[in-house]
This record gives C-alpha cells, sequence and structure tokens, in this order.
C-alpha cells in the first residue's frame, strides 16, 4: 500500500510536461479511448459514463467508447482495466464498492487494485438513508437505538446484497451502537424496498429506492450516512451521534498502474474541467441520487487507502467472503 501511494504522489508533472505519451506513437491520444464500465446498461454507473464520454471526447480529440462489462460484482471490469496496456487508452469508471470492498470478499483474485490501478479523480458521490417501517415505535435515531437494544428477537435489516456497502454500513452502525440486527440479503435495492414496504424487514440503508417512499410517509428516515443534505431539511448525519461513521460512496476513475505523468496529468485536467462545466453537473444530478465530487488527486488517494482498511477490517469481523 505504501508503494502503491508513493508512486501515485510522485506520478504528477507539470502540465507544460502534457503533450507527449512516452509509451505512444506521437501525442496522447492516438487512437479510440476504451472506458470501461463494470455495470450493465442502465444504471447509475453507466448513466454517468454516459454523460462524460462525449466531453472527453471533445477535450481528448478521441472517441471515447463505454465498454460494459458486468459480472461477478464488477471484477471482470476491474480485472479487464488492471490487464490493460498503461498507455491510457484504457480507462474504468469505478465504484467503491469495487476498489474498497471487492477485493476483501473475494479469496483469490487475480489482481491488487491498489497495485494495478491507479486513480485518476473522483468524479460523484451519493448518500444513504437509514430508513425504517414507520410502524415501529421510533421518531428518530436515538429511540430507535433504544428499541432495538431491548427488543427480542432481533430487528430485521434488509440489504441489496450480501457483501454489499448496504450490508457493511449496516454491521458499521451496528458495532458503533452496541445493537443486534439480524441481516436478511436481498438482490438489489428494489426487492430490498419491497420487503421493507411489507414490514418484512424493519429498516435498511438505501438510496433511490428508498427516496420516494420517505417523502410519501411510507418509510421513515432516522439519518444520513454521509454529511447533512438540503434535499432532506434537519436530517441528520449517523457521524453527529457516532464521530467517524460517515459512509459515502462515490464513483471515481482509474487507469492501469504505470501510465505515464503526462498522460495522467492530462486526463486529471481535462477531468477537472469537465466535473465544474454547469451542464455536466446539472446533468449528473439528473441521474438521481449523485452529485459531483471534487477532491485532489492527493486525497482521493488517502481516502481510497483509509476505506481500503476500513472495509477490510469490517469484513473480517462479519466472516464474509466469496469463493
Amino acid at each position: 500500500m505504501i508503494k502503491y501511494a508513493a508512486a501515485f504522489l510522485l506520478a504528477m508533472p507539470s502540465v507544460a510536461a502534457i503533450a507527449v505519451d512516452a509509451g505512444a506513437q506521437g501525442p496522447y491520444p492516438v487512437r479510440p479511448i476504451r472506458l470501461l464500465v463494470p455495470n450493465p446498461p442502465g444504471g447509475a454507473t453507466d448513466n454517468l459514463a454516459r454523460v462524460i464520454a462525449p466531453r472527453l471526447t471533445e477535450a481528448l480529440g478521441q472517441t471515447v467508447v463505454v465498454d460494459n462489462r458486468p459480472g461477478s460484482n464488477g471484477n471482470l471490469a476491474t480485472e479487464a482495466a488492471a490487464r490493460a496496456a498503461p498507455d491510457g487508452h484504457t480507462l474504468y469508471l469505478s465504484a467503491d464498492a469495487q476498489i474498497v470492498i471487492g477485493p476483501h470478499l473475494y479469496r483469490n483474485l487475480p489482481f491488487d487494485v491498489l497495485k494495478d490501478l491507479l486513480p485518476v479523480a473522483s468524479l460523484v458521490s451519493t448518500q444513504m438513508l437509514l430508513a425504517i417501517h414507520p410502524a415501529l415505535p421510533a421518531k428518530n435515531l436515538q429511540e430507535f437505538v433504544d428499541y432495538a437494544r431491548r427488543v427480542s428477537p432481533p430487528l430485521a435489516y434488509a440489504s441489496i446484497g450480501n457483501g454489499s456497502q448496504h450490508h457493511f454500513a449496516m454491521e458499521m452502525l451496528k458495532s458503533r451502537a452496541g445493537i443486534n440486527l439480524l441481516h436478511v440479503p436481498y438482490k438489489g435495492g428494489g426487492p430490498a424496498t419491497v420487503a421493507l414496504l411489507a414490514s418484512e424487514v424493519s429498516l435498511m440503508f438505501g438510496g433511490n429506492s428508498v427516496a420516494p417512499h420517505i417523502r410519501s410517509g411510507k418509510l421513515r428516515a432516522l439519518a444520513l450516512s454521509g454529511k447533512r443534505n438540503s434535499a432532506y431539511p434537519g436530517l441528520p448525519a449517523l457521524s453527529e451521534s457516532y464521530p467517524g461513521l460517515e459512509i459515502t460512496p462515490w464513483l471515481g476513475l482509474f487507469v492501469p498502474s504505470g501510465v505515464g505523468g503526462p498522460v495522467l496529468e492530462r486526463l486529471r485536467a481535462e477531468t477537472s474541467r469537465l466535473l465544474v462545466d454547469t451542464d455536466v453537473r446539472e446533468r449528473v444530478r439528473s441521474i438521481g441520487g449523485l452529485d459531483p465530487y471534487i477532491i485532489s488527486p492527493r486525497e482521493f488517494a488517502a481516502q481510497i487507502r483509509s476505506e481500503y482498511t476500513r472495509y477490510g477490517e469490517v469484513v473480517k469481523a462479519v466472516g464474509v467472503t466469496i469463493d
């Protein structure tokens, strides 16, 4: 991990050095660029790729082609990115789950995300809402925790799948709050939300799948997983009750390790310009639940290292593995 961080922080030459890729024939880019996406068409990750690909095409002067590689919880796309030639002609639009959670779940992955991938830029972030069925006698987070501590048998919670970020977010809350909950995994946010609405489970962390039901009053929100958000006035962040318990899912852009400094800097410069464009920002927000997430490359690398360690500890504590 230290080797990875050092390589990342040193690969930042001046903008004046951008013009030529030492590993390519002439100025970068010299051919179409492949943008790998670990999900099928239609989801938030794919929609984001469809927003940024045309703008990167304009900026770089070569067509950026979205290449959907779903399968194995994103591992197929991650491996394709890790094994690609390090010349800047393969980009990887990845969710945090593929980078900081997946490597701890699978025992024999043919790649090492910290060694084989290099972060270009953070792109967007989102929030998770802690939602409960309104039949529960709790109006806020503290009342829920008090109730969960005394109720027997333990309350059941839904997740979008075993080993998902929603699963581990609840496990982290369980640990910090000192409560016992029963995990019931579903195949996606839709089925999990249906189960919560039907009172088959009592609570879940969710995003777009629970938001409209919270607004309609069919579900009750107790807290946000990240920071306070004007879209939910008065709703507190988990970290206000449990300092340090902040979970902000993100999507970022990566390249194979070994991409030359000038190419990396070119990609970072163009991505930064793209993310501050008003039209791009509006289109990102129109996807639903996403906000532009602009931090420095140094901060992004530090966040990845921190979350990689944190989720490794959670996965070990929960005892989840996927062969």
